[in-house]
């Protein structure tokens, strides 16, 4: 049986969510479920370090807080670095080369990490796992994008994006229950075995690049149509850091107990409406729905920051999480909208190179501001920033929509 033949087999008609106006296609493809439980497995061992590594880094190795944000933060450096060639070698090579290929060298990073005694052996290995992440995540959203029905790539990202959330979720627990039971060099060994499991879902997922999509050039290292949405993306992921990073301050101050409800909160609502609402980013144009969503992301974070009770808190986060499951299908959707099948890799390259600036600069940042004006002013100015965002992204919309309505209208007739 071939990789075509694999990804379109049908599964029950009841597990086939439709969307109006796309293809008859299934969409939980085995194929699919196989790439979604890979990104399961893979986050859930990302999850597991980020127990373990503090753990480790203060424990064994003998280092301070301060190495341990260093081996965090140089894993963040090198995916942010080799985003862009690992998309281009999504493109040129295919994805399960670097889907294989990238949970493989994770699981090596992984368990070698387990009998290292130094600081800067540690920061090495950290190192060639954020090599790793790049080429694995890249890839995974390229052959999502692959795997995707004509019209239901926002209900795709919808679906798989569960992994990343349950994953991250699921792993720190895991990764403290399993050192707390079997010691530092089990959590990592958990998180290596975690990664060979992903890397051996992601061979039944096979090759999904199309024939027609083959290089024998490489391509661009940056998308460039997905730089305009992709800075409307970066506003939610500010947005989105600041929050998560700040939240428990904020919590702890005005009396929620425990003061990680709130998170639990943020990340139900994430999830339900991911799943109940998955077929909305492909309903409503992805741009428009984008905007809408970084308006909602900004009501959520001003309602913490002005009502300063248990009650706005979480009343706020609710919001706040509602806007932020609308905000990654409907920027992923637009940017693979605009890219060719053969410029898949590059575009999610470019795409997780704002997530990652996102994600790391956010707090950086939102920090400053909390230290000189205090935590509920960051809360107000990540709503400032997600409405200027969405601002950008509605003038995205609307141009779009004009530069559209003139290519269906075709050459103005002459007169002579």
């Amino acid at each position: 049986m071939t990789t075509d033949d694999r990804t379109r087999t049908r599964v029950p008609a009841a597990l086939v969510a439709r969307a109006p106006g796309t293809t008859s296609e299934p969409l939980l493809t085995p194929a699919f479920l196989a790439l979604s439980f890979a990104d399961l497995a893979y986050f859930t061992a990302v999850g597991v370090t980020i127990y373990t590594l503090p753990t480790t880094v203060t424990g064994p190795v003998g280092s301070d807080l301060a190495g341990a944000g260093l081996a965090f933060g140089v894993f963040a450096l090198a995916a942010l670095v080799l985003r862009p060639l690992a998309g281009r070698a999504a493109d040129r090579h295919g994805r399960r080369p670097l889907l294989v290929g990238g949970a493989l060298l994770g699981a090596v990073m992984l368990a070698a990490t387990a009998h290292v005694d130094a600081l800067g052996l540690v920061v090495v290995l950290r190192a060639g796992g954020g090599v790793a992440e790049a080429a694995f995540v890249v890839a995974s959203f390229a052959a999502l994008a692959d795997l995707a029905p004509r019209g239901r790539t926002g209900e795709a990202l919808s679906y798989n994006s569960l992994g990343l959330y349950v994953g991250l979720a699921l792993g720190p627990a895991l990764g403290e229950l399993t050192v707390r039971s079997l010691g530092t060099a089990a959590g990592w060994y958990a998180a290596a075995a975690l990664s060979v499991v992903a890397a051996v879902l992601a061979l039944r997922v096979g090759e999904t690049r199309p024939r027609s999509a083959e290089r024998s050039v490489p391509g661009p290292l940056v998308h460039r149509p997905s730089v305009a949405p992709g800075l409307g993306f970066l506003a939610s992921v500010v947005a989105m850091g600041g929050f998560l990073a700040f939240a428990p301050l904020h919590a702890g101050a005005i009396g929620l107990v425990p003061v990680s409800a709130a998170l639990g909160v943020y990340g139900s609502v994430v999830v339900v409406c991911r799943i109940v609402f998955a077929r909305v980013p492909d309903a409503v144009p992805p741009l428009l729905l984008g905007a809408g969503a970084l308006v909602l992301m900004a009501g959520g974070l001003v309602l913490v920051a002005l009502w300063a009770t248990v009650a706005g808190m979480i009343v706020g986060t609710a919001v706040l999480a509602v806007g932020v499951a609308f905000c990654t299908p409907a920027f992923f959707a637009a940017i693979f909208a605009a890219a060719d099948p053969a410029d898949r890799g590059a575009a999610a390259g470019t795409a997780s190179v704002f997530l990652d600036l996102g994600l790391g600069g956010g707090p950086i940042v939102l920090g400053l501001v909390a230290q000189g004006a205090g935590v509920p002013w960051s809360f107000a100015a990540a709503g400032g920033l997600a409405v200027l965002g969405g601002v950008w992204t509605l003038g995205l919309h609307l141009t779009r929509g004009r530069r559209g309505r003139r290519d269906d209208e075709g050459p103005v007739p002459s007169r002579g």
